[in-house]
């Protein structure tokens, strides 16, 4: 514990694909001027059909904005979409080969586009395959994460990059 008061603002919506963070999330973020980001955005779009170009040109467009915040280095952290192809619900949404080989072409488009921006690349997608089988790792819908998942994810990136967002 630092003892310091933090404030945690969570703009994300679930269902929101990277156009409505764009047209409705991005300038309250500019606004917020925060001193650390952290970007998990694509599953939904891979679920609306959306190509790995459209993705990535949408990405663009909010790697730029986050870039303009001008946070040092390490204060902004580019996450990976999890492997939701493993969830029982899955295949209401297509065949979960093609759900998982989607979800890799996106993961490279927004970890080529971390680098060209030195953001931090943190990659859960493993992480989010590892604790298959265990209760609650998959929330009642049998398709979001449920919250030992999420402690899982939280783990993750905190190792990636908690040294840098903590302030001497």
């Amino acid at each position: 514990m630092s003892g310091r008061l933090v404030r945690l603002v969570n703009p994300a919506v679930n269902g929101f694909t990277t156009i409505d963070l764009l047209a409705k999330e991005i300038g309250f973020v500019h606004d917020l001027q925060p001193d650390l980001v952290t970007v998990l955005i694509g599953v939904n779009d891979l679920v609306r059909g959306r190509s790995p170009e459209d993705y990535r040109e949408s990405l663009v467009q909010i790697y730029d904005a986050i870039a303009s915040l001008q946070l040092p280095n390490g204060r902004v952290a580019a996450i990976s979409i999890p492997d939701w192809s493993v969830t029982p619900a899955a295949r209401d949404f297509g065949d979960p080969r093609w759900l998982h080989l989607a979800t890799e072409s996106f993961n490279a488009a927004a970890r080529e586009q971390a680098s060209l921006r030195a953001f931090s690349w943190v990659d859960i997608t493993d992480t989010s395959r590892e604790g298959l089988g265990t209760p609650g790792w998959i929330s009642a819908d049998d398709l979001h994460p449920g919250d030992p998942q999420y402690a899982a994810w939280a783990e993750k990136i905190w190792s990636r990059v908690g040294k840098s967002w903590v302030r001497p």
